[in-house]
């Protein structure tokens, strides 16, 4: 009977990846998969590693955070980076592949590996007793007996509905019209902003937010939102003045520069500790990304808004990371269980393949007797761990940005010379992150792109 170092639950993105980490260092893994027998509602091929609902993984520059994560990526061994690129097709500035190739080759990976037995069944209960180490990497449509599991493993700290509110970058916020204040006084003085409406610009605002376009639901979604994180468009909907008594409410809200409060406000929180990015309260949303960008750019302040992230409203099924989750992706409770991909709060098919990577180099720092050394939050995957790891109220996934990253000291520069000193310590960091440890790449290391190197550029 073969016995086995680690289980892994799903062989989707996240999972293939991990699984091919761990078995090229020389443990024997075993990777559930439940198709062909049974596939969740997104999914329409029986191999793994399948692109559920597009086949780009984003933008390729290094002026984009996703592409410094691919970047870094290349340069830790991932596997699935390297048959992303193989599988590539034209697709301007983005990196799109042809998903079936794509997955088909993971899945020769996978099926040839003599380190990895592929199980096609459902997983089923969760075993917290089991000898063995178990990585959950189900997804955000986790079901059956396990979603049970866990639904009676993590009370209260499990949801299976995504509302994200759009989270904008500080240094696009005008100052001279935004003003910080915490409602009546309370809290540090700049945790919140806050965009002041007269009683016209209001009502401008929520008439274009009700002709605005909205992304519709699919088959497997239905229309059942929490009270608690309606959409704005539903809020709007019930009344001409729902919204100035529900997210968008000024009372408290005097603004300095006028001692008056405004009509209406829309609130925006930090994000990060650094404050480097806020997002938008109560404003989660099923609105087009451009939509969101022509109404985000219609308030007063965000004339020039660079959105990190937009909003989004889909069924979804993720953790309270920060709540439960130690450095090393294991429950805090039961240590043996970890998660990877989307279910621990990373959007995204990068990101999720990321994520995977993350756990393996974590698990072979374990077993080789090494202290888990995370990235540095100088790097794209240092802040996509970060972001699983920083306490916050109102934890929601979130795709790589640059928002998550450590800031930037000293001098202020300009947009672009920022992002481009960003990329390039990022890449520099996770170079020498990567040779310092004892547990050195198995995958097939590459580099295929390097910044340009600048200092930036003084405003």
């Amino acid at each position: 009977m073969t016995t086995f170092d680690i289980t892994i639950a799903g062989a989707g993105l996240a999972g293939s990846e991990c699984a091919l980490q761990l078995a090229e260092s020389g443990m024997r893994v075993r990777l559930v998969e439940m198709k062909p027998h049974h596939r969740n509602e997104a999914q329409n091929s029986d191999n793994p590693a399948e692109l559920v609902c597009s086949n780009s993984l984003r933008a390729n520059g290094l002026h984009n955070a996703v592409g410094v994560l691919k970047e870094e990526m290349r340069r830790l061994g991932s596997y699935l980076m390297e048959v992303a690129d193989a599988t590539a097709v034209p697709a301007g500035g983005a990196l799109a592949v042809d998903r079936e190739a794509f997955s088909a080759r993971i899945t020769k990976l996978l099926e040839d590996h003599p380190n990895i037995t592929l199980e096609h069944r459902e997983f089923g209960a969760l075993d917290t007793g089991a000898d063995e180490d178990i990585i959950i990497a189900t997804g955000p449509l986790t079901h059956g007996g396990l979603k049970d599991s866990l639904e009676a493993l993590l009370p209260g700290n499990l949801y299976f509905y995504d509302a994200i509110a759009p989270i904008i970058a500080a240094d696009s916020i005008d100052r001279d019209v935004v003003f910080a204040c915490s409602r009546y006084g309370k809290g540090d003085g700049d945790d919140y902003l806050n965009v002041p409406l007269n009683e016209e610009e209001y009502h401008r605002f929520v008439e274009d937010i009700l002709a605005a376009d909205t992304v519709p639901l699919r088959d497997f979604e239905d229309a059942r939102y929490f009270e608690g994180c309606l959409p704005i468009e539903i809020i709007c909907s019930r009344g001409p003045m729902t919204a100035a008594f529900g997210p968008m409410k000024p009372v408290g809200l005097n603004d300095p520069r006028t001692g008056e409060q405004p009509f209406a406000v829309i609130q925006l929180r930090k994000e990060n500790l650094e404050g480097t990015a806020y997002n938008l309260v109560g404003f989660q949303t099923k609105m087009t990304w451009p939509a969101q960008q022509k109404l985000l750019e219609s308030l007063p302040g965000l004339g020039k808004v660079e959105v990190l992230r937009y909003g989004s409203i889909h069924r979804n099924m993720f953790i309270n990371a920060p709540q439960l989750l130690t450095d090393g992706l294991a429950l805090k409770d039961h240590p043996r269980i970890r998660f990877a991909g989307q279910i621990t709060g990373v959007e995204g098919y990068v990101e999720s393949i990321a994520c995977g990577l993350a756990l393996a180099y974590i698990i072979r720092m374990e077993r080789q007797g090494e202290g888990v050394t995370p990235p540095p939050h100088t790097t794209s995957l240092g802040a996509l761990l970060s972001h699983l790891h920083t306490p916050n109220e109102d934890f929601q996934p979130s795709n790589i940005h640059f928002g998550h990253f450590a800031p930037v000291p000293g001098k202020k520069m300009r947009k672009r010379f920022k992002k481009a000193f960003m990329a390039k310590r990022a890449l520099e960091d996770i170079t020498a992150w990567r040779d310092s440890l004892n547990t050195p790449p198995v995958g097939p290391v590459r580099i295929q792109q390097t910044p340009e190197d600048s200092n930036g550029g003084t405003t």
